[in-house]
């Protein structure tokens, strides 16, 4: 039975965000299922996506209303709850992201299947920002984005680049195309390594699926794009060692990465149970005490408000290929997903999240000129 005190609280709560319960305005929120006030009050923000999961409540706008929530701080006032602290404890504890995890950590996600990315990204199949500075659509905005990112690397023919974290080869076959450089790509995911290897099928590009410790090639150049998510704080130190040492010495490393403003040891509870498992974002202070000793920072290049235009992008694409997705994927993923999209999209939108590219430098001998 619904305990009145509940709904009163949190019709209080969100009101403080410019959102009723049951209210005319788009991003006003409609509750179907009366279980929703005590799941929200008592487990935060996992209990309130685990309730739009459901079907529990709906909103016409959900970006929307997930940028007024995030505008207000609620997720840090009141929707944190027990299980968020315990899992604070823990990350301090244990690193979440070792070798023997890394596998499985990744195939929770980028293993949902390839059908699935095909419909809501890109033609290159690039799933990390696009660069929106000049471009008219998503496939133009991704090309500016790698382009940008091998500028900002300064390849040159018959350099060997390194790609950690490749995905589906699209930075690695972009480069080999119109640069003229070899390329060396690092996944942990099965299926993004079939599919690299069959599109870079005769470029220079050989695609491992092997985790990034395990690599002591020497190469020119070194890149990273939406990689350092997925490492974790207690391993940032031993990523740049490892990106220092595959250097050559006047090599270049170009990261990028999602970035937060301040440091945290755990990613959003909802995020790391459904979408991504054991994933945290980096901020400033953690990438620089990382690096320091080890790289010059050349430039650091923040565009995150290009993430959210990307991000509603792919929302649109998704949803207008759902009608043929729907046969293997059921509706509690349909919510799932488009919950997902959005609410990163207002995160970005409302800054609490930025988009980094960083040029780091190992040993320079010539001035470095930023690229915009």
């Amino acid at each position: 039975m619904l305990q009145l005190g509940s709904a009163n609280t949190l019709e209080s709560l969100f009101l403080q965000a410019g959102v009723e319960i049951g209210g005319t305005d788009p991003w006003d929120i409609q509750v179907h299922d009366e279980r929703f006030y005590d799941k929200v009050l008592a487990q935060g923000s996992l209990g309130m996506g685990e309730a739009y999961m459901a079907g529990w409540w709906d909103c016409e706008e959900l970006d929307l209303c997930m940028a007024k929530i995030m505008t207000a701080r609620l997720h840090r006032k009141a929707l944190n709850s027990v299980s968020m602290t315990l899992a604070s404890i823990e990350a301090r504890i244990r690193n979440k992201q070792t070798k023997a995890d890394a596998f499985s950590a990744v195939a929770r996600h980028y293993e949902t299947g390839n059908d699935l990315y095909k419909a809501m990204l890109c033609k290159n199949m690039i799933y990390t920002c696009a660069y929106w500075k000049d471009a008219w659509d998503l496939d133009s905005a991704q090309e500016a984005k790698l382009k940008l990112v091998c500028d900002k690397a300064k390849l040159e023919p018959g350099m060997r680049v390194l790609d950690i974290g490749c995905g589906w080869g699209g930075l690695a076959r972009f480069a080999a195309e119109n640069y003229g450089v070899e390329v060396v790509g690092l996944t942990v995911s099965q299926n993004q390594a079939e599919w690299a290897r069959e599109k870079c099928r005769g470029l220079p590009v050989k695609i491992k699926l092997q985790d990034y410790r395990d690599e002591y090639g020497i190469y020119d150049r070194v890149v990273s794009l939406g990689m350092l998510e997925h490492v974790g704080y207690k391993n940032y130190g031993e990523y740049m060692r490892m990106a220092h040492r595959c250097l050559e010495e006047e090599g270049l490393f170009v990261l990028q990465t999602i970035g937060n403003n301040r440091s945290v040891h755990q990613n959003n509870p909802w995020l790391d149970k459904y979408i991504f498992p054991n994933s945290v974002l980096p901020s400033a202070a953690q990438l620089t005490e990382a690096s320091e000793g080890l790289f010059i920072l050349e430039d650091w290049h923040n565009f995150g408000s290009d993430y959210d235009r990307t991000l509603m992008a792919w929302h649109a694409n998704f949803l207008r290929n759902w009608p043929r997705l729907k046969a293997r994927y059921d509706e509690t993923f349909f919510r799932m997903w488009r919950l997902y999209l959005l609410g990163c999209a207002a995160s970005f939108r409302v800054r609490n999240v930025q988009l980094w590219q960083i040029v780091l430098a190992k040993n320079p001998r010539e001035q470095y000129f930023p690229v915009r």
